[in-house]
């Protein structure tokens, strides 16, 4: 275990957040204004760590006038989302989103658009997260910096009372938090590809969720994947909706702008270096391009390359669960998971009934990252102040990567990173998917998780990370052999076709042993057809 001279930090708190991104810092402003005594644990800087900071994202924004509006866009989503999402959610959070945003003008400047009116859908995400952090700290919120949190702590009921890290900055000294309730908000993860401000999502809240006894939903729809010039972390899609494409011999490459338009891009790659133009995006982005992706422009100025009149090598990088949809298991918009006392927001829980069993891109994320952070906050306060104050010994819950069920041994991290990546980013593993290349990618990590669980030690984030990571692959990898059939981001080469049999979500968890179940049969779901994954 990770040990220091200096004396461990203590903190009590109403609500703790774990997690300073949009949907923590929502979640940690709503609890407070709740009434709440609020603490914000970040693995970075609040306001600078996850992949909000470095996008411009836009939200999921209807506003409820003109009538019908909102009926036709949560009508398209629901047929978009292939039979796992729900209209009155997408209703709940569409509402959300607009009540909420808008509050945010204190703190950030909204743009307008031709006609003066206040754009409030797009942000800029650099101050849009500076936002978010002054708005929490104008409430009162504690935040601490740099200070990865490592396990949950929980009472002698099973309800969790808080948990326990390291402060980075502080020469590694131990902290520890009891809170009335804590909400998970850590962001999912990419399976550390090179997707942009994702460094630092290592799926660390699911471990920890599941570590308590929650279960996972929706863990097979991590094949999304995001385009990208070649040898760069610049994942901002928006211009690519105009790109013309080229193999290496300078042909053009049909792949027109759309829903499969990943899938060929997937399969020209596999055959050789694909090279893209962006000269048919129209003048009037190019003249906003810098206003709109700061961050899309600096690429190609640091090359020397003229993106609208030079051809340029492009890549696909994945996101994993950030993109994706699945994560810890909801009962409800309030982010309530299975555990009293533990509540989930954003990446950290499951997407599939306001997404579906598609990418819900940026806006729908941004705009469940927003109302996911202040339901679960609003709850959280409620069942804080509801809870009678227990003075009791908290028991840490943490187990792979902290406390090793056999002889300890000193592990190469690197070399376990670098083994989950082998297996899930691959479009022949994990974007072409079959039962024999799941089977043989389950073998690995079951390998992976043994050697950590087993002889893991020391504590260090760095291992607990790794263990994350494996965690999260094992149940990807273990819902996606049970999902045979091809549904959305979840592809299977030798299943094709959508079965309507599977026209529900799957549930997965457990550590030692991985277990996948329906969680709402459908009608047409046949006896037995899912079975624990041995």
């Amino acid at each position: 275990m990770v040990s220091s001279s200096l004396e461990e930090l203590s903190l009590t708190a109403d609500v703790l957040i774990v997690g300073g991104g949009m949907a923590g810092t929502w979640a940690a402003t709503s609890a407070a204004q709740a009434g709440a005594k609020v603490v914000l644990v970040d693995k970075g800087y609040c306001g600078t760590s996850g992949v909000t900071a470095a996008a411009g994202p836009g939200h999921w924004w209807v506003p409820p006038d003109p009538p019908g509006a909102r009926d036709a866009a949560v009508a398209n989503r629901v047929a978009a989302g292939l039979g796992l999402g729900e209209a009155e959610w997408m209703y709940r959070i569409l509402d959300q989103t607009w009540r909420t945003l808008p509050t945010l003008a204190r703190y950030y400047k909204f743009g307008v658009d031709d006609e003066g009116r206040v754009n409030h859908r797009a942000v800029r995400g650099p101050e849009y997260m500076r936002a978010l952090r002054q708005q929490v700290l104008g409430h009162g919120v504690t935040v601490l910096d740099h200070s990865p949190v490592l396990e949950l702590l929980a009472r002698s009921d099973g309800s969790i009372g808080g948990a326990r890290g390291l402060r980075r900055q502080d020469g590694g000294r131990s902290y520890r938090i009891e809170a009335g309730a804590v909400i998970l908000a850590a962001g999912g993860t990419s399976f550390l590809s090179h997707l942009l401000g994702s460094h630092t999502n290592t799926g660390d809240g699911y471990l920890m969720a599941a570590e308590a006894g929650a279960e996972m939903s929706g863990m097979e729809f991590t094949a999304a994947y995001t385009i990208a010039p070649a040898h760069s972390t610049m994942t901002r899609s928006m211009a690519y909706s105009f790109a013309t494409y080229y193999d290496a011999e300078g042909r053009e490459l049909d792949l027109p702008f759309g829903p499969d338009q990943t899938i060929h891009l997937a399969r020209a790659l596999q055959r050789g270096p694909v090279y893209c133009s962006l000269h048919r995006l129209p003048d009037d982005i190019k003249a906003r391009l810098h206003t709109i992706s700061p961050n899309v422009p600096l690429v190609f100025d640091r090359w020397g390359i003229d993106p609208y009149r030079d051809r340029f090598e492009v890549t696909l990088h994945n996101d994993g669960t950030i993109r994706g949809i699945g994560g810890v298991r909801v009962f409800d918009t309030d982010g309530t998971t299975s555990v009293p006392g533990l509540f989930v927001a954003g990446d950290n829980a499951s997407r599939e009934k306001v997404a579906g069993a598609i990418s819900g891109g940026g806006n729908v994320n941004s705009a469940w990252a927003l109302s996911s952070g202040v339901f679960a906050g609003r709850a959280a306060a409620r069942v804080a102040r509801s809870a009678a104050r227990r003075t009791e010994r908290l028991q840490p819950l943490g187990r792979t990567g902290l406390r090793p069920g056999g002889r300890p041994q000193t592990l190469d991290v690197a070399a376990i990173r670098s083994s989950v990546r082998a297996e899930m980013h691959p479009f022949d593993k994990n974007l072409f998917r079959t039962g024999p290349g799941l089977a043989a990618s389950s073998r690995i990590l079951e390998d992976l998780w043994s050697e950590v669980a087993d002889r893991g030690h020391a504590g260090t984030i760095a291992l607990r990370e790794a263990a994350s990571l494996v965690a999260t692959a094992r149940w990807s990898v273990a819902t996606a052999a049970v999902r045979n059939e091809s549904r959305g981001l979840h592809r299977r080469e030798d299943f094709p076709a959508q079965d309507p049999g599977l026209a529900a979500r799957l549930l997965s968890g457990g550590l030692e042993r991985i277990q996948v179940a329906l969680d709402r049969p459908s009608a047409a779901a046949r006896p037995g057809q899912l079975e624990a994954v041995p």
